[in-house]
């Protein structure tokens, strides 16, 4: 029965895939102009925001700071429950004004049931500084969010089979509208070239070889003449990309990814062809 439901999912979000792309322009438009994409939420909710903020910075090697996530009772209620929180519309303010929301960025609200008090208060205090909104939510949302809401993003996946227990259908439907919205702002904000990750972080084994990988499949080098580009490079593999393409050094090769706004494709021309 479960897996009956789950199936619902993808095609609820396909239907809401216009929405989310509006709502992909906006956090754009906020990175181009030094804003960021803050995530606002309660429960689940809250859990699924901080979740994929704190996921950005090794998968694309963005600043930690870029996408943040705010959960009602604070970080605490990651790992425990804080029920209450979600009632508390004060607090809700308060932390909008702590964590600095200016006009320059994006608040998105997630709000299964699309009512939360903690919700509505952060957004109605993101509008009040400036700040453009969104909101995701899994039931259809009161009429105000429409008005005062630049984006809203309606996923409505139906009763779940444990009824009210919103970490199931709801929470798999936020998920996956959470991964599109950073994964393609980061990928237009030139985090990616093609389907590679070149902006990930190697903080580990794993992601050390994935990045020589990356590199011998993007200039056909091979594995020795990857690890030194990278070592010339810092790590970088964006920078060892455009240093190998374009037969430059470090500097150089930081230069004309800054004058190319960061993206390779701009700088190196197409990436290699996605192959099954």
């Amino acid at each position: 029965m479960m897996n009956a439901e789950d199936r619902v999912v993808p095609e609820v979000v396909h239907e809401a895939r216009h929405e989310i792309a509006k709502l992909i322009d906006l956090v754009v438009g906020a990175f181009e102009h030094g804003g960021r994409l803050v995530y606002v939420g309660a429960g689940t909710s809250g859990r699924l925001g901080v979740l994929d903020a704190s996921e950005c910075p090794p998968t694309f090697g963005s600043d930690p700071n870029m996408v943040v996530g705010v959960i009602a009772g604070g970080m605490d209620a990651l790992q425990r429950s804080q029920e209450g929180a979600e009632d508390d519309e004060e607090t809700a303010r308060v932390e909008i004004d702590e964590v600095g929301v200016s006009p320059r960025d994006v608040v998105v609200g997630v709000a299964a049931s699309g009512t939360t008090p903690y919700v509505g208060a952060a957004l109605a205090r993101a509008q009040e500084v400036g700040a453009k909104t969104a909101l995701v939510t899994c039931t259809g949302p009161p009429e105000g969010f429409f008005e005062s809401c630049d984006v809203v993003v309606a996923l409505p996946v139906g009763p779940e089979v444990l009824t009210g227990s919103t970490r199931l259908k709801a929470g798999t439907a936020t998920k996956l509208v959470l991964n599109t919205i950073t994964t393609g702002a980061m990928i237009r904000h030139g985090k990616a070239f093609g389907n590679l990750m070149v902006d990930l972080m190697a903080w580990s084994e794993k992601l050390h070889d994935r990045s020589e990988r990356i590199l011998m499949e993007t200039c056909d080098v091979n594995r020795d003449d990857a690890r030194d580009a990278l070592d010339r490079a810092d790590g970088s593999v964006k920078l060892a990309i455009v240093m190998v393409k374009r037969g430059v050094d470090a500097a150089q090769a930081r230069e004309l990814l800054v004058a190319a706004g960061g993206i390779v494709r701009r700088v190196v021309g197409d990436p290699p062809r996605v192959t099954e």
